[in-house]
């Protein structure tokens, strides 16, 4: 019997171990399993090139890029409405259902995040408001290179427009075997929330269109459709998507830096090695880059979980892929003295999705404040965040938690400031202006208040 025919793989995780060790915080984020940086500095040199290429070239560099990469003719990317209507038509009923579930809920939740509207009396006459305002164009991407992400439609479109978002935008890779376009199901989602603005664009390229624009009359055959730049860019994809995204910032906005996936697992020996293996490779199956973190004080549990790997692993759809995702430097077991120090590692890490599987998990995941969605208990797995848990799965990664919050409505908001005195009211502060310009060194300031007061 061959290697791939045997029921049990050869799954061996690095292993640190942190035991009898007192670290402080930057001795933690180094001994945390993290992507080689050479990894990181490649994707940057080729995403640099990438922008620069769709920048000067428009149309004609997407057309370019999507034969390089997705082994498609390309003379425009917009997926005409025709084809949006027949994915929604043929789309399984029970995919629909489920799609619709998860719209629902998501929905649900972003409706009640939406955050009020604050009108403050300073003094008598003196008012100070924050209103907020939604951005006007969003571009949202949505990956499709090794699966197509229904569900990231969802979960960038539903907050938009839950928002108020009058223009949206969507990009996904085109597929080959689906004539050039996105796959069918992201269509179909494309189509079941009313976006009809959608480019089959992949990768870095699709992040630098949206960011600065692409005019019309620049492609192969006279070029196709103007793409008006956006005000925020929204979405995870790999490694190159989130280069593509860190170096457009400023530009335009971005929700955070959703790169290739993360799961981190704090458990004690209460736990189940069965579900937490099935969690790790879950996530494990969605790039070779994922990344797999097992943090606990039970060596036992970290044996148990190990052989339950091999087990699972062997009959796993994607075993190629997740075998190089847990044999990779991002992945690994981490081994700890207790909880308490369980929670510092957790901490540094910054995980993308964390789940807490201990004794009293609630109390454990109180004390957690990096991360970028945590799920308690052993009944509250990732999976269910990716799909129909009314949260929203695209978070930041690469320790980005510990600054960035994962998508939500306040991500398409701004909160604009509104300043309303009277003429008695600016009376009242005026000396304070002056002094403090003169203070400041700037006699200006303190005479656009004093001329208004001969």
């Amino acid at each position: 019997m061959s290697n791939l025919e045997s029921p049990v793989a050869s799954v061996t995780l690095k292993r640190t171990d942190l035991r009898g060790r007192a670290l402080g915080l930057a001795e933690l984020k180094n001994a945390v399993p993290r992507t080689a940086a050479s990894t990181v500095a490649t994707a940057e040199a080729a995403v640099s090139a990438i922008i620069a290429d769709v920048r000067g070239r428009g149309h004609a560099a997407l057309a370019d890029l999507a034969h390089k990469f997705d082994g498609v003719a390309q003379e425009h990317p917009r997926v005409p409405a025709a084809a949006l209507a027949e994915a929604l038509e043929t789309v399984d009923p029970t995919v629909r259902a489920a799609l619709e579930e998860s719209i629902a809920r998501a929905r649900a939740f972003a409706e009640a995040q939406k955050p009020a509207n604050v009108d403050f009396q300073v003094a008598s006459g003196a008012v100070v408001s924050s209103h907020w305002v939604p951005v006007s164009r969003v571009g949202m991407y949505v990956p499709g290179g090794l699966a197509p992400l229904a569900s990231s439609v969802i979960m960038n479109a539903v907050p938009a427009q839950a928002a108020g978002v009058a223009s949206i935008a969507l990009a996904s890779p085109p597929q080959k075997e689906n004539g050039g376009m996105p796959g069918q199901t992201i269509l179909a989602a494309a189509a079941l929330l009313g976006i009809d603005e959608v480019y089959a664009m992949g990768g870095a390229q699709a992040i630098a269109a949206f960011a600065y624009g692409v005019d019309a009359g620049t492609g192969p055959n006279g070029g196709g459709d103007t793409i008006d730049p956006v005000d925020v860019v929204s979405g995870p994809g790999n490694i190159f998507v989130a280069t593509a995204k860190r170096l457009v910032k400023g530009v335009v906005g971005i929700d955070s830096e959703a790169g290739a996936t993360e799961i981190a697992v704090l458990a004690d020996s209460t736990a189940n090695p069965v579900f937490v293996a099935a969690d790790l490779i879950s996530q494990a199956e969605h790039d070779p880059n994922a990344a797999s973190v097992l943090v606990t004080d039970s060596p036992e549990l970290a044996d148990a979980v190990e052989r339950e790997l091999g087990v699972q692993v062997a009959r796993t759809a994607h075993r190629e892929r997740v075998e190089t995702a847990l044999s990779g430097p991002q992945s690994g077991i981490v081994l700890v003295d207790g909880i308490d120090q369980g929670v510092a590692v957790c901490n540094a890490y910054a995980a993308e999705h964390l789940e807490v599987v201990t004794a009293d998990a609630q109390a454990v995941a109180a004390r957690i404040i990096n991360a970028g969605a945590i799920f308690v208990g052993e009944y509250s797995p990732v999976s269910l965040g990716d799909y129909c848990a009314g949260s929203n799965h695209v978070l930041p990664t690469s320790g980005t938690a510990a600054f960035s919050s994962g998508l939500n409505v306040t991500t398409f908001l701004r909160a604009v400031q509104l300043i309303n005195y009277s003429k008695d009211a600016l009376a009242e502060v005026a000396g304070h202006v002056i002094t403090l310009s003169k203070a400041e060194g700037w006699p200006a300031h303190g005479d656009a208040v004093a001329v208004r007061f001969p």
